[in-house]
């Protein structure tokens, strides 16, 4: 199996998506380039990055923040994983903000890590998008959808789209005009012509459901 660089080359992403979709080569060009070449040749840790995501999840982004960070605060570590975070007892990461859930969740995280059930950065680089997701799912509180946002903006991996999020299905509403929101599957078929780059295709999209006409903060994505 062929080794997988981390990011494409997005220049030639957003030729090939204003060849191939006319009404979102428009949004594109009112937009203008996205450049996501740095966040992707960072460094990071798989365990620290999905138990952040957990974390993340049903919360502003300003709420997970101030809990990642009490949480930093208990553990002494600007780094989860089981180690840190078995320092603390449950009823000290609970009293930062931690529910029941989240808090079976970051075990089982930190319990698999200590099998050696997660991946590494390194192991990482030889898998598909279909076995990392098949990988981690089995996590207790990581779905598909969070392993899909580790591939986009951790990984850079190019064709990936997550046709579960509201965002995204709210980005094509908006380009193509529609009433209604299109389902998952709808926005499955029409992104067949953006592949190979639905990456980008995404990252287009979250932004055109972030314009509303009106100034206002961009939605903050758990793992950027």
């Amino acid at each position: 199996m062929p080794r997988h660089a981390r990011g494409f080359d997005t220049a030639d992403a957003h030729a090939w998506l204003a060849r191939r979709d006319r009404r979102l080569g428009t949004w594109m060009r009112r937009i203008g380039p996205i450049d996501a070449d740095a966040r992707w040749k960072k460094r990071f840790d798989p365990v620290d990055a999905l138990a952040r995501a957990i974390l993340f999840q049903q919360l502003s982004g300003k709420a997970a923040a101030t809990i990642v960070g009490r949480v930093e605060t208990a553990i002494g570590s600007t780094r989860l994983h089981c180690e840190t975070l078995g320092r603390c007892e449950d009823d000290v990461l609970r009293a930062c903000g931690v529910s029941g859930n989240k808090l079976l969740a970051l075990r089982d995280l930190a319990h698999r890590e200590g099998a050696g059930e997660i991946p590494t950065l390194r192991q990482m680089a030889w898998m598909d998008d279909a076995a990392l997701v098949e990988a981690l799912v089995p996590i207790r509180g990581i779905g598909r959808w969070t392993v899909e946002m580790m591939l986009m903006f951790r990984l850079g991996r190019p064709d990936v789209l997550p046709v579960d999020d509201l965002g995204i299905r709210k980005g094509l509403q908006r380009v193509d005009g529609l009433e209604a929101m299109p389902t998952p599957r709808e926005l499955a078929e029409r992104g067949e012509r953006w592949g190979p780059y639905r990456t980008y295709a995404s990252l287009y999209l979250w932004r055109i459901a972030d314009d509303a006409g009106a100034a206002k903060p961009r939605t903050p994505r758990s793992q950027e």
